[in-house]
């Protein structure tokens, strides 16, 4: 029995193999049973490719795996060498910059082909006229909008620069550029190629709508010191020389120095005489102001690292004032002696001049960033104060209640003592961040109205220097923005 009930197994198993049905169902079976057990191998796979799981949910969603990078494009992790002596590294700096990089070609474009924009919903030239014309609109808050609307159309337009150097103009790039009260003037700071800096003063008396045509004056003035503040100062008559502060190199010190603007080939006023050079020894200098007060006549001051020192040119007589942080951005008010001064330690203090340096209670007036103080500007009035910070912090003080009032989102800014611009005749705010983007804000209600990329490549090296006015090229300019970066000048004006 036991060996006839086992041929008949052998011969049912013989007769399964040999029938194509059974064979179908068989495979069919594997393959269900696999799909049923292929979990606990999933994790395998996913190790070897997360991209894989990855990709369908969308790069936002992807895990953030310490030491590699997420490509997007390439829908795979990437491993994060550290430093940079290795061939061809794949660092977190670089991706970054790539990024950058592709964002602000993205903004370029979209610039060009965007020619009217829109600040506010709802508003546009057709809906302020006629909100005006039905009463809904003040004449104040009409004007306040309109600049607002021109602003967000202004059109990026290259300024051609010609000098009697043009070999220069292509090797020299810009460092900075500072417009004089009545902005018909320009006072740049250049980088040499073979190292050092170069002055000059740029001429925008020519600076009209469609050539856009200035002159660069030559300079009689060169150092190879770095360059750390700089302001226009009104000793012979209004904006009459340059104030620097020159940082210390090797044996030589730092120094305090006053140019004549009279220096710059036929950038002076007819009638004008050649001014003096006037240097004096201020080692360490991180600010200067020049004073426009009566009572603080002929004075300049200067920051400097736990001191404040305010110099008369004409006699001499220094008033010093011990701080406990550097001094990074200073400024005089006009109808009030006090001199507001900006800290490291992220104190904003006023010093009332009437005080000299004898009593101990010369600070009118205290303010506290939570980081390093940039920038210090005082609006018409005198009863506010904006400041900026390292931290990208942008803030309205109200000086008589020592309260912030307002603060400006979107400003980028780590360690670059970056300066602010206010222009309360158009109502708005600008500055440049260490993105090297350029923001501009609405002073009444701090919204943020646009961004404008930089026209080159973005890097901690090349971030732009601007100069907004509503006069641009004297009085009967119009108003517009001003940028300078590498060797270019590009100028935006409304439309």
């Amino acid at each position: 029995m036991h060996k006839s009930s086992w041929k008949s197994r052998r011969l049912g198993r013989r007769s399964q193999r040999q029938n194509p049905r059974f064979r179908q169902h068989s495979s069919s079976e594997r393959c269900n049973t696999g799909t049923q057990q292929s979990p606990p191998d999933s994790d395998h796979d996913e190790e070897e490719a997360p991209s894989t799981s990855s990709s369908t949910a969308g790069s936002s969603s992807v895990p953030d795996l310490p030491g590699y990078y997420f490509d997007p494009e390439k829908n795979r992790y990437f491993r994060l060498l550290p430093g940079h002596n290795n061939c061809n590294p794949l660092t977190r700096e670089s991706i970054q910059q790539k990024e950058m990089e592709h964002k602000r070609l993205q903004l370029l474009e979209e610039e060009d082909k965007q020619k009217k924009k829109i600040t506010r919903m709802g508003f546009n030239a057709y809906s302020l006229l006629q909100k005006s014309k039905l009463g809904f609109l003040s004449v104040p808050s009409y004007c306040r909008l309109a600049h607002e609307l021109r602003v967000s159309c202004m059109q990026r337009k290259k300024v051609q620069i010609h000098s009697s150097d043009p070999s220069a103009l292509a090797s020299d790039r810009f460092n900075l550029i500072l417009a004089d009260t009545n902005s018909d003037r320009l006072f740049t700071v250049n980088d040499v190629k073979v190292g050092g800096s170069k002055y000059g003063i740029i001429s925008l008396r020519g600076l009209k709508t469609p050539t856009l045509r200035v002159h660069m004056h030559e300079n009689l003035y060169f150092t190879n010191r770095k360059v750390n503040s700089v302001c226009w100062a009104s000793l012979n008559h209004l904006d009459s020389h340059i104030l620097l502060c020159l940082m210390g190199i090797a044996e030589t010190p730092g120094c305090a120095t006053l140019l004549p603007a009279s220096l710059f080939v036929s950038s002076h006023p007819a009638g004008d005489r050649p001014g003096m050079l006037c240097s004096f020894r201020i080692p360490g200098a991180w600010s200067c102001a020049w004073s426009m007060n009566t009572q603080a006549n002929n004075c300049f001051s200067t920051g400097l690292s736990r001191w404040v020192l305010v110099t008369n040119v004409v006699t001499g007589h220094r008033l010093s004032f011990g701080t406990s942080s550097d001094v990074l951005a200073q400024q005089f008010a006009v109808m009030t002696p006090l001199l507001f001064n900006g800290c490291r330690s992220g104190e904003i203090f006023a010093i009332d001049m009437r005080c000299r340096n004898e009593g101990k209670n010369w600070k009118a007036t205290r303010l506290f960033h939570h980081s390093a103080v940039t920038s210090v500007q005082i609006l018409q009035e005198e009863q506010c104060l904006m400041a900026s910070d390292m931290a990208g912090t942008i803030k309205l003080w109200d000086l008589r209640t020592t309260k912030c009032v307002k603060q400006y989102e979107g400003h980028v800014n780590e360690y670059a003592l970056l300066p602010l611009h206010v222009h309360e005749e158009e109502g708005i705010v600008v500055a440049v961040g260490q993105d090297c983007y350029t923001r501009i804000w609405s002073l009444h209600d701090a919204q943020l109205l646009r961004t404008i990329p930089s026209p080159h490549s973005t890097s901690r090296t090349n971030i732009p220097s601007v100069a907004f006015s509503s006069r641009l090229g004297g009085f009967r300019g119009a108003p517009g923005l001003l940028m300078a970066v590498q060797q270019d000048l590009y100028c935006f004006s409304y439309s």
